[in-house]
């Protein structure tokens, strides 16, 4: 039976790491309503629209004012959504970090301001930005163990094929970093496969697509794609259809997001495994504020658990994608 996925995100939250003292962040008072900030990275792909209507709809039911920018892909603009929303003093901000080190001089602003920062879904470079003291706890997946079961999968179900490009997401995005070590450290510990090329996509269908399209020219022995997300991953696809290949078979396609598009590719045999990044993160993140502001500690991060989807599950998985 499927839940609700406020159930979803609440039940499958994991605490990692020793719980913080979080005396150097600034007090916030517990009231009936917050003026919060969530300042989004793009809204360029169907997972961050997911992420931003869940913030969205969660503000609304708790009856909060949501104050929402679009950084539209850049990073200078998202650090200047942040310094907007310190100058309109709002209670707490929600940041997705597009960079991990640009936004730590800002989350530092806010601090100093008396505004406490909770990361979502991205992460922030440790050595700038300190959970427990320049922002609350980070709220999101692993990464690293996303990439590591898309690579362990791999190695399972290769049936022969070793030959990889490697699609990467924008560069200096946590996401990115995490999923390439986690797929490089699985596949170098299998043996047997060679990543004929890397190269970033920056997370976008049409650069994925460029990009697997000069990469399949470059290397047509090819035969198994790494996406950091499905929308490369789906780009990838059209890439191999227009070079007279058939996704799925001729090439292995693999990809981390699972939205219901490449759910259900997987489903028609065009891609062949997805391991989930669960989007929705309203419920989990504004519960996180309230229990902040109630005086609870929190770790350095609170890990998500995702589910994934093999050609022996997509079907069933299917209405639960986002």
């Amino acid at each position: 039976m499927k839940r609700p996925a406020k159930l979803i995100m609440l039940a499958s939250a994991l605490v990692v790491g020793t719980v913080l003292a979080q005396s150097a962040l600034p007090k916030l008072e517990v009231k009936k309503t917050y003026k919060v900030g969530f300042a989004q990275t793009e809204s360029n792909n169907p997972w961050r629209l997911a992420e931003t209507k869940s913030m969205q709809d969660e503000a609304k039911k708790l009856g909060y004012q949501l104050v929402y920018t679009d950084a539209g892909g850049s990073t200078a603009k998202q650090v200047a959504d942040v310094r907007s929303m310190i100058a309109q003093k709002v209670d707490a901000i929600f940041l997705p970090p597009r960079e991990d080190k640009p936004l730590a001089p800002v989350v530092a602003e806010a601090r100093k301001a008396g505004i406490p920062v909770i990361l979502i879904d991205r992460n922030i470079d440790p050595a700038l930005s300190k959970a427990g003291t320049d922002y609350v706890t980070f709220l999101g997946s692993d990464f690293i163990d996303q990439g590591k079961r898309v690579g362990e999968w791999l190695a399972k179900n290769a049936n022969g094929k070793s030959k990889i490009i490697e699609l990467e997401g924008t560069t200096g995005a946590s996401p990115a970093n995490d999923r390439k070590k986690g797929f490089d450290d699985a596949i170098k510990a299998a043996g047997g496969f060679t990543i004929l090329a890397s190269q970033t996509g920056d997370f976008s269908r049409d650069k994925g697509r460029q990009v697997a399209e000069t990469l399949l020219q470059a290397h047509p022995d090819a035969d198994i794609i790494y996406a950091h997300n499905d929308e490369m991953a789906i780009g990838a696809v059209s890439a191999l259809q227009a070079a007279g290949k058939t996704p799925g078979k001729d090439v292995m396609v693999l990809s981390i997001d699972g939205g219901k598009e490449a759910v259900q590719m997987v489903v028609d045999g065009k891609i062949n495994y997805v391991v989930e990044s669960n989007p929705r993160f309203g419920p989990i993140a504004f519960k996180t504020l309230q229990d902040y502001a109630a005086g609870k500690k929190f770790p350095n991060k609170v890990v998500l658990t995702d589910r994934d989807y093999s050609p022996e599950t997509a079907a069933d998985g299917l209405s639960g994608a986002y």
